[in-house]
């Protein structure tokens, strides 16, 4: 019975760890949350190799930055365990564009917004847009 209950475990992380590497890219960067356990919040970020991440309070008041990299993409996990209740903003960017997500803190978990709250193209990367001439 134990090696049944274990085998299923093993098969359902499988399952987990496949099903976050089936993300459609077809954009800059997608930032895909992962899982929210309590107060910590997984993402990943596919189509880039590098960004800036920035979490700022509600006030605007920088809190935590860091220049991320991966070869496939980015899998980051962040405990919010310090944070005091209230909204914060998790600030993706690339060379290309610049995107700003929600996170709110309760008493005990933590959400992170699955869509952009501000998505800004960078000068030059303006995806779809036409410019008529005369």
């Amino acid at each position: 019975m134990k090696k049944i209950i274990r085998l299923s475990l093993v098969a359902a992380l499988l399952f987990t760890g496949i099903s976050t590497y089936a993300i459609d890219g077809t954009a800059d960067f997608n930032l895909h949350v992962i899982k929210a356990n309590g107060k910590m919040i997984t993402f990943g970020l596919n189509q880039t190799q590098k960004a800036y991440l920035a979490i700022y309070d509600k006030d605007g008041s920088l809190i935590y930055s860091e220049t991320a990299s991966g070869k496939d993409g980015i899998l980051r996990t962040f405990s919010l365990e310090e944070f005091p209740e209230g909204t914060y903003f998790l600030e993706v960017e690339n060379d290309a564009k610049k995107a700003k997500y929600e996170i709110t803190i309760t008493d005990d978990s933590s959400v992170l917004s699955q869509k952009a709250v501000s998505s800004v193209y960078k000068a030059g990367f303006a995806k779809n847009t036409s410019v008529a001439a005369r």
